[in-house]
């Protein structure tokens, strides 16, 4: 209480000094605290169609488009995320891991592909970058605008439990879209999704990724034999499937359920968000 005291009289003092009254005084300290804390709102990028719709919708607040690009991506990744800077007429700053030079290497020095809390090459190669670059910034007052959609708002009730020192935004939640409907507001965007997708992919995962299923796996070995051979390859060489249960080179190729393609439908929802585009220009 003394040192509380002491600082109150040389609060005054100052005041008295410089001829500012106590009110003005304080308001010249918060114009001081919010020059010194930026406030930023970060979109990351996954090269996935739903993150970037969702920075979209709300790109006037974003201030910072982030890519974390992983080698093991499919090449078109790179065209999706300039063809999106072109749109929204701002960088996309790229980064990268400076620890490990893809995911065979993470796979290699922690001897694990994939386990029922995660995969070690998500950590590894994505979550720690972005740990990273949060502690770089941790003055700053951070919101993250997320693409989690509709039918998601388990994953997004997770986020803000789980990163409770950030604030969070999910556009597609909030207008009650879906993934279709956002394949269907890019396609009016003029941009070309991912190839990933044409494929009949659900998402622009790296390719082989680890956390795949065996339908998954079954159609990478038909249109990638060379990661699959590859994967397979390494599995035995760390010991550790990527599948619960079977190694890739015992997967019965006809295993699993194929998932339909994303058609980009647009629903009553996705007509309404087109609608506010274009009336906002």
């Amino acid at each position: 209480m003394k040192g509380s005291g002491r600082r109150s009289e040389n609060r005054e003092r100052l005041n008295v000094r410089c001829g500012l009254p106590g009110v003005l005084f304080a308001t010249l300290c918060g114009v001081l605290r919010s020059v010194v804390v930026m406030k930023r709102t970060v979109c990351w990028m996954s090269s996935g169609v739903s993150s970037f719709i969702a920075g979209y919708l709300v790109k006037e607040e974003v201030t910072d488009w982030f890519y974390i690009d992983v080698a093991d991506q499919h090449p078109d990744s790179i065209r999706f995320i300039r063809d999106c800077e072109k749109v929204i007429g701002q960088e996309v700053k790229i980064l990268r891991s400076d620890k490990y030079k893809d995911v065979a290497d993470v796979i290699r020095r922690t001897g694990c592909t994939n386990t029922p809390f995660g995969a070690p090459c998500t950590g590894m190669l994505k979550k720690a970058v972005r740990k990273k670059w949060e502690n770089e910034h941790l003055e700053d007052d951070i919101t993250y605008i997320w693409g989690m959609d509709a039918k998601e708002k388990k994953r997004a009730d997770s986020i803000v439990q789980n990163f409770p020192e950030f604030h969070h935004r999910f556009p597609l939640i909030e207008k009650m879209l879906s993934k279709d409907d956002c394949h269907a507001i890019l396609t009016s965007l003029g941009i070309k999704r991912p190839l990933m997708y044409d494929m009949g992919y659900q998402n622009n995962n790296c390719v082989g990724c680890v956390k795949g299923g065996m339908a998954y796996w079954n159609k990478i070995r038909k249109d990638f034999p060379d990661v699959f051979a590859s994967r397979a390859a390494l599995e035995r060489e760390v010991g550790h499937s990527c599948i619960n249960g079977v190694f890739l080179d015992e997967l019965d190729p006809e295993a699993g359920r194929d998932q339909p393609e994303i058609m980009g439908d647009c629903s009553i929802m996705c007509y309404l968000v087109q609608d506010e585009l274009k009336q906002a220009g």
